[in-house]
């Protein structure tokens, strides 16, 4: 008799709502958008940026990468190889059962020693953090780009804002679903990174932590996820 193997569960998400409900999300694919910023000028100016640091140019903008969907996290820490791996603030778009489409906050953290080889990989190297709470979509679609996103290091306990901004320096969740739709991945489990803003000049982003906040000032309601960056002992070998 043969035995079958076992199929390993999905990893899984889970979301509080404002109503106090929950929402479970077993994670089938995870999409990091890249470059991609409202003002497509703006983000042409800054892969030439990201160029002359030896960071690849995408092939398109805005850029789509694949990520390993157990890089999903709700976790309040990040172990990492190195000194070169940072934060960056984003907003998440989350298929739930029967299509619902919820937002949150998450935090990218990438490898930026990676990111010269290529910018997949150097996504991959790092989990995607998100908040467990969410809004649903269609209860702040009429004023998202009134919504803010804001990020905070940390250095030896002392917190420094690294980013500031709005949804609008965003393409919407709008555009990033009918790229969804038309891909056929707008299905339960598919979880949507953003891409981030500028961040601030001068600051230290190689942090011992992160914070990330969405915020809604029609309510004063704010979602927060965070963080402790960790080094992994030295290797043998």
């Amino acid at each position: 008799m043969t035995t079958q193997p076992t199929q390993s569960p999905r990893p899984a998400l889970s979301f509080e709502l404002p109503d106090g409900s929950t929402r479970r999300v077993e994670v089938v694919q995870v999409l990091n958008a890249g470059y991609a910023g409202r003002s497509q000028e703006d983000v042409a100016a800054h892969v030439a940026e990201l160029a002359e640091l030896g960071v690849p140019a995408p092939s398109v903008t805005p850029a789509l990468y694949p990520i390993s969907p157990y890089l999903a996290q709700q976790t309040g820490r990040v172990s990492v190889q190195h000194g070169r791996t940072s934060g960056e603030a984003e907003w998440a778009l989350v298929v739930a059962e029967g299509g619902e489409l919820l937002l949150t906050a998450a935090c990218d953290h990438t490898d930026r020693e990676l990111e010269v080889h290529g910018v997949a990989w150097s996504k991959n190297a790092g989990p995607d953090v998100l908040a467990a709470r969410a809004w649903r979509l269609a209860d702040v679609d009429a004023r998202l780009d009134d919504l803010t996103l804001r990020a905070w290091v940390s250095h030896d306990g002392t917190e420094t804002e690294v980013q500031s901004g709005t949804l609008a320096e965003l393409l919407p969740p709008a555009y990033w679903v009918e790229v969804l739709r038309e891909r056929g991945d707008l299905v339960p489990g598919t979880v949507l990174i953003s891409g981030t803003i500028p961040m601030t000049e001068g600051v230290d982003q190689f942090a011992d932590r992160w914070r990330v906040e969405l915020g809604d000032p029609a309510t004063g309601d704010v979602i927060e996820c965070s963080y402790d960056v960790v080094p992994m002992p030295e290797p043998i070998g």
